[in-house]
């Protein structure tokens, strides 16, 4: 079987069937290994050798690890050396490494060390006659489904517990914050009765699920109309979202920095301020948020100031390009390096949300400026980056057309998927 990668470019409703019979075979083969193959701990059911199996922990290092089991200071040295010249692997990470020892039986010496880096890589090293290591870097196929879920915004609902209530899994609703951000407040622009829908990667592996990739699809009945969002890969090798029509989806500046944060305060030519008790022009939005939740970049740009002063406390201010940029006000503190001059990327974070300056309590002002004018961050029209070339646009929209296909079939059929 043919399997796409990038984009959709059979049939849908025959990559349905093909998924259907793949799923069919996958039972079938399950049911018959099942009734064959006997039960035996952590036993290899192909040989006689005995694994043990460590996950990496806070503390833990290479040669440690190695030493517990037995291997003598000379060949903890040369497995080092190989793990780094062999695979890049010059240390361990806490909770998401792996390593696997292999016997020959319970009395023997380690005679092949894998380490597992991530679902999709292994890297196994071998010990040979001369006693020697050598290193073997194997890639995981992955069986990789788009899978759709749709939902809608009840009374009381965020758009947070609607699409948990819709099976969604949490670090995709992480995701598409992240993308409709871009176009909407999640505070403001929420309402009862709202639909939306996502179409998202799973990855599987011997049958069995290992994680989510990546957002293929996004729509939204937002306030001010549709919004739809396509991941497509480019010519060139790159990926990224596009409106319906080709045009960049993700713009160069983010309405709301911190997700999911409520809206205490509006943009407005009169307000009477909580601290100085008269009125004047609030020239940002103000979002609450716990003392040291991160602030992260609304765009791309470079710092032109940072530092204290009465109104607004601890601040950043960024230049994005030649029409426009953001201030960050009521900062507990900067985040370390960022200074002015440093040139930050979109969604790194540049300070912590606090208190200070004038200020009755833990939040975060953000102010957009536009050609040296304020604007009003939940209302400016925001420029759009990455647009199509024509010839990329031509294939999109073929890309497009098959996609809906599929999630309108999906709609209609919510236990099936696509295999890509």
């Amino acid at each position: 079987m043919k399997k796409v990668k990038e984009y959709l470019n059979t049939n849908v409703l025959t990559k349905i069937v093909i998924a259907l019979a793949v799923l069919l075979t996958l039972v079938a083969l399950f049911l018959l290994i099942t009734r064959s193959a006997p039960i035996s701990g952590d036993k290899d059911f192909n040989s006689d050798s005995c694994k043990t199996v460590v996950v990496v922990s806070a503390g833990d290092t290479l040669s440690g690890l190695l030493s517990k089991q037995g291997l003598s200071h000379n060949q903890i040295n040369e497995i080092v050396k190989v793990l780094k010249s062999g695979a890049g692997i010059t240390g361990l990470r806490a909770d998401r490494d792996k390593i696997e020892f292999l016997r020959n039986n319970d009395e023997s010496p380690v005679n092949k060390i894998v380490v597992i880096p991530s679902p999709w890589r292994q890297v196994e090293l071998t010990c040979d006659n001369a006693g020697a290591w050598k290193c073997n870097t194997i890639d995981i196929e992955r069986d990789t489904r788009a899978v759709y879920k749709s939902g809608v915004i009840l009374d009381g609902d965020s758009f947070y517990l609607a699409g948990m209530r819709a099976g969604i899994p949490a670090g995709i609703l992480a995701d598409v914050y992240d993308l409709l951000a871009f176009e909407m407040d999640f505070e403001r622009d929420v309402r009862a009765g709202q639909k939306f829908s996502v179409l998202y990667e799973e990855n599987f592996s011997s049958g069995a699920k290992v994680d989510n990739g990546n957002v293929l699809a996004v729509s939204f009945d937002a306030l001010r109309g549709n919004v739809k969002m396509y991941r497509f890969k480019k010519k060139d090798g790159t990926t990224g979202y596009y409106d319906e029509k080709g045009n960049g989806a993700i713009k160069s500046l983010k309405r709301t920095p911190i997700n999911n944060a409520k809206v205490t305060s509006s943009f407005s030519t009169r307000r009477k301020h909580p601290v100085l008790g008269f009125t004047r022009a609030h020239k940002g939005v103000d979002f609450r948020a716990a003392t040291g939740t991160p602030i992260p970049a609304a765009g791309a740009g470079r710092v032109v100031k940072r530092g204290y002063n009465s109104g607004h406390g601890n601040f950043v201010r960024i230049r994005h390009n030649g029409s426009f940029e953001t201030l960050y006000a009521h900062m507990s503190k900067f985040k370390s390096g960022v200074n002015v001059g440093t040139t930050v990327r979109q969604g790194q974070t540049i300070g912590f949300v606090g208190s200070t300056g004038l200020s009755t309590g833990p939040h975060l002002h953000y102010e957009i400026i536009k050609d040296g004018k304020h604007v009003n961050p939940l209302t400016v029209k925001l420029p759009a980056i990455n647009n199509l070339d024509e010839a990329n646009k031509t294939k999109f929209l073929e890309y497009r057309h098959a996609l809906d296909e599929g999630i309108e079939y999906l709609s209609e059929h919510p236990n099936m998927f696509i295999v890509l």
